[in-house]
Formats: structure tokens, sequence, C-alpha cells
């Protein structure tokens, strides 16, 4: 059997080493040019998506990258009041859950798809499928073709491959928020063990995580009632970004306002809500990750999930 992948990011490779352990012919096929780099920043990684690197192996080459130990989020007010905590758990009494670089993450991923043979066609944008008796073909914008038997859409929240299959379902719906973010190397700030913190500034929501080596994660969720065109928000430079922060943030917290001042880049992308579908497979194409189930960042888990896709799947 062959599995034709549309998309390397997280699911996909992921979805590509759980299926060659199946005794299944993963393709992986990305619309981005050779490197796929990654979008976004960073990203937790929930214990039940560190149960499904563990089982393909994979956990250890993970956690080996660029990460930070964040088994609680904690949260605190404007003026700076603790409300409370939430435990995000640990895997074992040596392993919490973590957050770490989304292009760590998949780089380790798509280098464990490499490792077991998995071919990867990079520039290869998908517009459209036909189904046939014993298979199905999967056409791209350049004009190629690839056959499988199945064909997996990991192509994220607004999945080309969802709406060829589904052309009925609803749409992803922007839900008024941009989701901003940045590094800073050397913060100054002291680090926070074992913690996400969360600020509810007055203006705008914050959150960060400093290592043991000072160096900053941050992000900041803000309100835009307009929803962006695709690709709008990266034409934005910092610096406009820094204006808005910082006037956000104005009357919160000071390190809030240094830590903007301090990143050389700011990164944005819209929060998009995914409305349930009644069905995560039509005929031979079958949807998983973002694809099928997206949930809003804030809840850390879009990338376990999309892991946990991927190893069910194979196991099916």
């Amino acid at each position: 059997m062959r599995a034709v992948i549309i998309g390397a990011g997280i699911g996909g490779p992921a979805a590509a080493v759980a299926l060659r352990r199946a005794g299944i012919e993963p393709v992986i096929c990305e619309a981005r040019p050779a490197p796929a780099g990654s979008a976004g920043l960073f990203l937790g990684l929930g214990i039940n998506g560190m149960h499904v690197l563990r089982e393909l192996g994979l956990l250890d080459e993970v956690l080996r990258r660029d990460m930070a130990p964040t088994p609680w989020l904690e949260f605190t007010s404007a003026t700076g009041r603790r409300l409370g905590a939430v435990p995000m758990g640990r895997l074992d009494e040596r392993t919490p859950s973590v957050t770490l670089m989304r292009g760590a993450l998949q780089q380790a991923l798509v280098e464990a798809a490499w490792d077991r043979g998995v071919t990867i066609h990079h520039s290869r944008r998908f517009v459209g499928y036909r189904e046939a008796a014993d298979g199905i073909v999967a056409r791209f914008e350049d004009g190629t073709e690839i056959e499988g038997d199945v064909l997996i859409a990991a192509d994220g929240i607004h999945s080309a491959v969802r709406r060829a299959a589904f052309p009925d379902a609803p749409a992803p719906s922007y839900t008024g928020l941009l989701n901003l973010g940045g590094i800073v190397r050397d913060s100054g700030l002291p680090p926070t063990p074992d913690a996400m913190r969360m600020v509810w500034g007055w203006r705008a929501f914050f959150g960060y995580t400093v290592r043991e080596n000072g160096e900053a994660w941050w992000f900041a969720n803000v309100g835009q009632e307009r929803e962006p065109q695709r690709g709008e928000l990266e034409s934005v430079p910092t610096e406009e970004w820094r204006r808005r922060l910082l006037s956000l943030f104005a009357d919160d917290a000071p390190f809030i306002a240094r830590l903007i001042e301090a990143t050389p880049e700011i990164t944005a992308t819209p929060i998009h809500d995914m409305p349930p579908l009644p069905a995560w497979h039509r005929g031979r194409v079958v949807l998983l990750g973002d694809a099928a189930h997206a949930v809003s960042p804030s809840a850390g888990q879009g990338a376990s999930l999309a892991l946990e896709d991927a190893i069910v799947l194979a196991k099916c």
C-alpha cells in the first residue's frame, strides 16, 4: 500500500514514520521549496504528543534540541498578582512537558522520515485529485501527478485537500485575534524554571518563558477586528509591530516593554477557529492534524494532536 501525504510540517512527517513502521510506503509532497523551513516560533508539546514520540523512538532526539521544560502554566494579573497555575504534566519523573522551537520538532521528524527512506517532494502545491476503483491520483500546480492507495491531508488549517474532498465543509473562521511573538537572546530576566508565565495585561495578553541561559521566548495575543489577507502580516515590518505592542502594554509590567524593545524580529499570524466536521475521511482521502480539527495555539495541543493522529492512523 502507498500513502500520498500532503504537507511536511509536523503531522505529515510523523505520519510517514508511523506508516513506514506499519509496512506502508509513504510519499510526502510539500508546497514550499526545499528546505521546507518551519513557519512559527515555538509550541507546547503535551504529554500525549510525547507518548507518541517515545513510541516512534524519536523522543530522545527531539528533547536534545532547542526546548524549555514547562510542566506548569502560571497566570498573573496586570498588577502582578498571581492568579493561579495549571499543570501541564510529566511523562515520567525525569521528563516534563516542554516548549520547543517548532522548527526543531519539524526538522527532527523530517530527518526521521529521511532516515527511513521516505521520499519528500518539494515545490509540489496540491490542486486536486481524482479517485479510481483501485487508487487515487493527486494533482499538483506544476502539472505533475502522484498515484497512491490513500491520500492523507496534513496541510494545515487552510487545507487544500480538505477543500477538494469536502467542498461543502465550513471554512476556518477568524477569531479577531493576532498571535505575535519573538525571541530575546539575552533578556536579563531570571529564568522561569518549569513554567510558561501568562499575563492578563490591561489591553492584551502576554506569555513568556525564560530559559536557564537567559533567553526569553514570548508571545502576545492582540485583538484586530479586520481579518488579514493571506500573506498580509508577513509584509508588516518589525518596527510597526513593536510600536503597536509597546502602546498596548504601556501600562503593564515594565519587563514586557523591555522584551519587546529587545526583540530583533517579531512575527505575526492570525488565529483561526476550525468548526467541527461531520467526518475526517471521504473515500480514499483522510484528514489529519489541523486539517481536521485545528485548536487555538493557546491550548498548546496542535502538534500533540497531529502526532496522535499520525500513530492512530498508522495503527488503523
